[in-house]
This record gives C-alpha cells, sequence and structure tokens, in this order.
C-alpha cells in the first residue's frame, strides 16, 4: 500500500442523529456556511448538489482577507461520505475525506480526515498559519460542535 507524503489531519466526533440526518446535512449546499467559525466567512458562488464530479465555488474570507476555493466532489456515498478536494485555492494540495458511520440507531461517528500540501516560498506562509494543525483542530471542533447543534432535535428513526 502506498503512503501519502502529504501531511495528515485527522478529526473524529460523535453525534447524537441518525446515520441519514448527518449525511443529509453533510450534503446541503449550505453546509459550507453553517460550518465555518466566526471570524471566517464563507462566500458561496456555485454549490452543485452533491454528487460524483460536483463542483463547489466559494472564498472564505478571514476577515477582510478573501481566499478563493474551487473543489471537487468523487467517492460520494449518499449514506457514508464523500471527498472533496481542491482544484484552485491557497494550498498545493488539499484533499478532504468525510466518513459517516452509525453506531447505533441514534448515534453517528463522523471522521474527517485532511491530506494538504502548502505552496513553497514566503508568498504562501499565510496558508502555513492558517492551515496549520492547531488552526484544523480548532475549525473542527467548532464543526463537531455546529454538527450536533444542528442535529440535535433529530429523532433515531430507521438507520440502514
Amino acid at each position: 500500500m502506498k503512503r501519502s507524503s502529504m501531511p495528515t489531519f485527522n478529526h473524529s466526533f460523535q453525534v447524537r442523529a441518525p446515520l441519514r440526518a448527518v449525511a443529509d446535512f453533510h450534503r446541503s449546499t449550505h453546509a459550507l456556511k453553517r460550518l465555518t467559525p466566526f471570524p471566517m466567512v464563507a462566500q458561496l458562488h456555485r454549490v452543485d448538489p452533491l454528487g460524483e464530479g460536483s463542483i463547489s465555488e466559494f472564498t472564505l474570507w478571514f476577515g477582510p482577507f478573501p481566499m478563493r476555493w474551487t473543489a471537487r466532489h468523487n467517492h460520494v456515498d449518499a449514506l457514508r461520505g464523500f471527498t472533496d478536494e481542491q482544484t484552485s485555492g491557497p494550498l498545493l494540495r488539499w484533499r478532504h475525506k468525510h466518513v459517516f458511520k452509525a453506531v447505533s440507531g441514534g448515534l453517528t461517528q463522523v471522521n474527517d480526515q485532511i491530506e494538504y500540501q502548502h505552496r513553497p516560498g514566503l508568498r504562501h506562509a499565510w496558508t502555513r498559519l492558517l492551515y496549520s494543525p492547531p488552526m484544523l483542530r480548532v475549525l473542527f471542533a467548532y464543526r463537531a460542535w455546529a454538527t450536533r447543534r444542528a442535529l440535535k432535535n433529530q429523532s433515531p428513526g430507521v438507520v440502514k
């Protein structure tokens, strides 16, 4: 098995909501806005409904500083997750795998794995700060909180 030479960031959390509710929340075209913490702001330019090859174009604003991104989605499974990969943006490479797994009828595990690589040189040094492991931990702690908050009133239902 070939290993990636890119740095990897992993984050996992559980949500008291059925698998389908968690998957549907993350498939929403507004999920990025709901999962972006202040002081960042997500400005959506194009967000295709999530599907194999779908595109999202957006700008993440860090205060007055814009970062334009384009991402393509692949390995899309309606219940189990998807991968988004930066096709243009602030980093040299960014691949974010979202995996959802039912733990029980009303509890779902969310696993995020990000492989990333910064652009070389001083001109791009700011990405090494904004997309550093400590900043990613803060971002994904917020995303866990926002997901739980959005899904806190979901009934367990039937999980497939």
